[in-house]
């Protein structure tokens, strides 16, 4: 970022979004994205901020801002895993102010829920091990979910990200999950 401004960064927790981008959705390419432009496009307009999107070329590091906003850590399985919501919150744009705000929360510093949690469920819960302490297996982990064995992840979701208790009111409802799901699948 260059310059005195801020980031602000839009994104959703649980399923409260999932209803308005279905009533919104359009037959197109990358719904979900187009979906969120849609309507974080008008916002930024707003405060005369620039919309940036995690697919977006370059890659902005939203990973890396979202530890600097909020109480969130990288988990065993990569994903950034919040202490209330688990491993179901997404960040979906970020908007680059032109100045900081002064009435910004300060960061709350909260521990990592993974740091006390010893069984380490989100590690063993997948079928083909894709997930371990050395990173994520993508390749192993696209050929089972193409695979004719992979109806549950498909359908359910990752069985790693499932298999974490931390959040579980926050757990995306099934249209959600499996929309993501076969959009992974597409991608890798």
């Amino acid at each position: 970022m260059d310059g005195d401004g801020a980031i602000v960064l839009v994104g959703n927790v649980g399923g409260e979004m999932w209803p308005a981008f279905e009533a919104g959705r359009r037959d197109e390419p990358h719904p979900l994205d187009a979906w969120t432009a849609r309507v974080v496009t008008p916002i930024a307009d707003r405060f005369e901020a620039r919309a940036i999107y995690p697919n977006d070329r370059p890659h902005a590091p939203f990973q890396q801002w979202a530890m600097r906003a909020q109480p969130v850590h990288r988990s065993p399985i990569g994903l950034l895993i919040d202490p209330d919501h688990g491993l179901w919150h997404a960040y979906r744009a970020a908007l680059v102010l032109p100045a900081v705000p002064g009435d910004l929360p300060r960061r709350a510093d909260r521990p990592s829920p993974c740091a006390t949690c010893a069984s380490r469920p989100c590690l063993s819960a997948c079928p083909v091990g894709a997930h371990s302490t050395t990173g994520f297996d993508v390749a192993t982990c696209a050929r089972h979910v193409r695979s004719a064995d992979a109806p549950r992840c498909l359908e359910r979701g990752c069985a790693s990200r499932d298999g974490c208790p931390v959040g579980r009111a926050s757990r995306f409802p099934a249209a959600q999950i499996a929309f993501h799901q076969r959009a992974f699948e597409r991608a890798v």
